[in-house]
């Protein structure tokens, strides 16, 4: 496939449809079909954390759309989504695997992690069109709970397959609600005794592909509609509990408190002024909690999560380093204590150089550039060959609201997809 740069089809994805196409054979129709799901009226975007109702709506959806294409559909003991284009032969083992996740942060964009999801759907359209069956088995998974959003661990269904997660751990992972991860699974039909690492799905599994919405400006300025992924930045949640003394706000003189909150706004300013003295660094505080929360009591403690990245994993872990001692520092100053927990850390982690080769020549002129962003793809790399392919986000926003991809982008990447697949399947048979 040769990627156009710069004129959009006018209609990308009319040659590439079945021919008993449902009505959602394109990746705009589809992603159509579930954009009133999960909408926040307050936050704007969408919030679809994982086992709400939007979460498990877009589940069913999935479902139902991979039964519409005869796929063979089953959720696992994670919780896992896996539909399964098999071969004649039937068997299944050095799958090509694609998808993404259906969650999101709260108040997130439209794309991330749908947009990977229906451009699997859409790929296999397109390959059905193009009279192709596969010599290796196809499979769309979709992955729970990868932002974190809910539970506080990012990729949490591929990392309880890969065994990168204490099962123990997961069950004992709680919501804001102060659920744990064990009780809301087993409300929507999951049974938390069972999660863990599964050896058997991964031996099936040949090459995983995940397509994803670009979270930042290199395709933009490159005017370029698809690229292949080079590597993750590594990156981690750390929480930090500052501890005070909880009173009155009105009969508490200002000399007389511990207030954690003070120490809080000093170690946020720290943090963003920390990560700036080391290059290419990220520091975010993205959630801030106080205990108990009151507008007349001072807090008795305040939690801060924070979310760290560099390429350099010793970068990672000396700017960590010095964001607690600060943090202890500011906290005594005012009279208060603090502590610091990693909650989750993924290494930075290099695709298969392999893969990305075979995809460069699957997708010619497709660039290729690396994310700070963390993926399912990027935990699954320590036990099969993983890659990356990214749609132009014209905003170069995601996570927010105006995260945007441009429709003839999305059909651009669901046929970079196909194409990509059909080349890994090992130019899959015309049917007949």
């Amino acid at each position: 496939m040769s990627l156009s740069q710069t004129v959009p089809p006018a209609d990308p994805a009319a040659d590439a449809r079945p021919a008993a196409a449902t009505s959602s054979s394109s990746v705009t129709s589809l992603l159509q079909d579930i954009s009133t799901i999960g909408r926040d009226t307050s936050r704007g975007g969408y919030s679809r954390p994982v086992f709400s109702t939007a979460e498990m709506d877009l589940r069913n959806w999935f479902i139902e759309q991979a039964g519409r294409r005869g796929l063979d559909v089953a959720t696992d003991h994670n919780g896992i989504i896996w539909a399964w284009w098999d071969t004649s032969a039937g068997t299944r083992r050095d799958a090509v695997v694609t998808g993404s996740h259906l969650d999101s942060v709260p108040g997130g964009g439209e794309y991330d992690g749908p947009l990977g999801v229906a451009s699997a759907l859409a790929a296999v359209d397109i390959l059905k069109a193009r009279g192709l069956r596969p010599r290796r088995p196809l499979a769309i998974a979709v992955f729970p709970e990868e932002e974190g959003s809910r539970f506080g661990v990012a990729c949490l269904g591929s990392r309880l397959l890969t065994g990168q997660l204490d099962p123990d751990k997961a069950r004992r992972l709680k919501d804001p609600d102060g659920d744990t991860f064990a009780d809301v699974a087993a409300a929507n039909g999951q049974d938390p005794r069972l999660i863990g690492a599964d050896y058997r799905t991964l031996q099936q599994l040949g090459v995983f592909v995940e397509l994803h919405v670009e979270q930042g400006r290199g395709l933009v300025d490159l005017n370029q509609p698809v690229a292949v992924g080079s590597s993750i930045l590594g990156h981690g949640r750390w929480k930090l509990s500052i501890s005070g003394q909880g009173n009155h706000a009105g009969t508490t003189l200002m000399a007389d408190r511990k207030d954690p909150m003070i120490a809080a706004a000093k170690i946020m300013v720290n943090i963003r002024d920390t990560a700036r003295k080391y290059r290419d660094a990220r520091a975010t505080v993205g959630r801030v909690q106080p205990v108990p929360g009151g507008t007349n009591v001072i807090a008795s403690r305040v939690d801060l999560w924070i979310d760290v990245r560099h390429p350099d994993d010793s970068v990672t872990a000396a700017l960590v380093e010095a964001i607690g001692l600060n943090a202890q520092v500011f906290a005594a100053e005012e009279g208060c204590g603090a502590s610091l927990t990693m909650e989750s850390l993924s290494p930075t982690v290099h695709f298969d150089g392999g893969l990305r080769d075979r995809l460069k020549e699957l997708l010619p002129g497709a660039p290729v550039l690396d994310t700070g962003a963390g993926h399912d793809a990027g935990v699954l790399a320590s036990h099969i060959p993983t890659a990356m392919l990214f749609v132009r986000n014209p905003t170069g926003i995601s996570h927010s609201p105006d995260e945007l991809v441009e429709d003839w982008d999305a059909e651009a990447g669901a046929v970079a997809l196909a194409d990509a697949l059909a080349g890994l399947m090992g130019e899959a048979r015309a049917i007949g």
